[in-house]
């Protein structure tokens, strides 16, 4: 492969090790391996997402600013979380606000949980001057469709007695009238992008409650009264709105947040790791690059579907650059990997036959296996 002299260019753009290691402390294990194999390299790093948590990091990492913002947890409780700033545009990560890991306790609340912070941090981003979006759902903690973030950004969802609907999923059912009429009037002048990783619908068997709800905590039984508040809910909403985006790619997302900004924000949706490469500047970064390594925790064939390293691969691939992954275990095929723009496949399993140490020593573990990634490829 080229080589700038004797000092190659490498581009780390990991995803996080879900579970084990931040996308940033999963790149800078992976320069420290490199370097310490050749000492001259040349290393740029920039941390990736698709749309779920580790989002806003990664725009922080490539130049935007954090803003702090307390809000609503997940099932009502304050936390601290934000969203991250530059130029009028604003990344809000739904995983930071609603997300599975704020649970109190780690207690599952599949029919309680909402979304009521994630719109207060959109509110926030449009106090600030922001009139782009882009909202990243991934890794909510309940099913809501969305409901709270309309909510919190105006709307009104009543019950028969005029009251206004608790939060989560399983209070829809009750719902009697959607009114949209206090809805914020700076989302007409906003334009809002959904970045997500996976485009099921709304509803029914691909839908957010069927293929979602029981990693939220939801027997079959939730499971089937979810849809069917799901789909209450959007009935109201195509009445009001004159809307019809149930089917649509990307409503199934994070408990159904997709639909509700689809539908009552007027987003669009786009694949998270196509947004978040431009938000980073990532192609402009592959100028002069001998090789760009990249991974994520687990490299199956979800990965090949709406996965961040697959899309950074395809157009590392695209402009004639080689792609290592490294991940905790690789199960794909060495055709599937070429198929996909990479060159090859590396596993902290090969190196540590010892699942749980390779969770708890990553870092330490992800520094080894780059030297080996150092001595075949530099």
């Amino acid at each position: 492969m080229a080589e700038t002299a004797s000092h190659p260019r490498v581009v780390i753009a990991p995803d996080k090790f879900k579970g084990s290691l931040p996308a940033d402390r999963v790149a800078a294990a992976i320069a420290a391996g490199l370097r310490r194999a050749r000492p001259g390299v040349e290393l740029l790093e920039c941390p990736i997402a698709d749309g779920g948590d580790g989002t806003v990091a990664a725009a922080v990492a490539a130049g935007f600013e954090q803003v702090p913002v307390h809000a609503t947890g997940p099932t009502g409780e304050p936390v601290r979380s934000g969203y991250a700033r530059l130029d009028g545009t604003a990344v809000v990560e739904l995983a930071a606000v609603s997300g599975l890991s704020l649970l109190p306790g780690g207690e599952l609340a599949p029919l309680t949980a909402g979304t009521t912070g994630v719109g207060e941090l959109i509110k926030a981003a449009l106090d600030d001057g922001c009139r782009r979006i882009v909202l990243g759902v991934g890794g909510s903690a309940g099913t809501d469709g969305g409901a709270g973030l309309v909510a919190a950004l105006g709307g009104r969802l009543l019950d028969e007695r005029g009251e206004d609907l608790p939060p989560g999923g399983g209070a829809l059912l009750r719902l009697a009238k959607l009114d949209l009429d206090g809805l914020d009037p700076r989302l007409r002048e906003t334009e809002v992008v959904v970045a997500s990783d996976v485009d099921n619908p709304l509803l029914g068997p691909q839908g957010a409650a069927a293929v979602y709800g029981p990693q939220k905590g939801a027997d079959e039984a939730q499971v089937e009264l979810l849809d069917s508040a799901l789909r209450h809910w959007s009935e109201f909403v195509r009445r009001v709105l004159g809307v019809d985006v149930a089917g649509a790619p990307g409503a199934g997302a994070a408990g159904g947040a997709g639909y509700a900004a689809l539908a009552v924000l007027g987003a669009r949706f786009r694949a998270g790791i196509d947004v978040v490469l431009e938000l980073t500047g990532f192609e402009a970064k592959l100028a002069g690059a001998d090789l760009v390594v990249t991974g994520e925790g687990s490299l199956d064939r979800q990965t090949l579907h709406g996965k961040g390293p697959a899309g950074l691969a395809a157009m590392a691939a695209g402009h004639g650059i080689p792609v290592v992954a490294v991940a905790g275990r690789s199960v794909l095929s060495g055709e599937e990997l070429a198929k996909s723009g990479f060159s090859a496949a590396y596993g902290l399993i090969d190196i540590e036959p010892d699942v749980a140490r390779c969770m708890t020593d990553t870092a330490a573990l992800l520094e080894e296996l780059s030297v080996k990634v150092a001595t075949d490829w530099l």
